[in-house]
């Protein structure tokens, strides 16, 4: 599957921001993948930011961003949704979307077969 992220973009601190990632191409249907959403910062590993099951039944959020950070899908548009608020400086990284077909460890980067080409978020203090 090909996914492309989009909605980054430069916002100050407090804002917010939505960023989607819808996939495309023909192998499994989008409704079976576990969607998630990773950040990388300047000099910083890729980390986990949250995800959610192919039914959206269950979400995943990392402690940073839990109660300030949302994930939904809409498997009719083959989009996953990331609604970023209450944004802070320390947010500002670049935004890749991947999916995984097992959904055997969400918080995995490992686990995701499939990443879009990222999407650049800076948060302004």
């Amino acid at each position: 599957v090909q996914l492309q992220a989009s909605g980054g973009g430069l916002v100050q601190a407090g804002g917010s921001l939505r960023l989607s990632c819808t996939a495309s191409g023909r192998t499994f249907p989008f409704s079976s993948y576990t969607m998630g959403w990773f950040r990388q910062a300047p000099g910083k590993e890729r980390e986990f930011v949250t995800a959610i099951s192919w039914t959206g039944g269950n979400t995943y959020y990392a402690d940073s961003v839990k109660g300030r950070f949302t994930i939904s899908r809409d498997n009719a548009k083959n989009t996953v949704y990331l609604q970023m608020n209450s944004l802070k400086p320390e947010d500002t990284a670049i935004y890749y979307c991947a999916a995984d077909r097992l959904g055997v460890n969400p918080r995995g980067s490992r686990t995701y077969e499939s990443w879009g080409q990222g999407t650049q978020v800076t948060v302004s203090s």
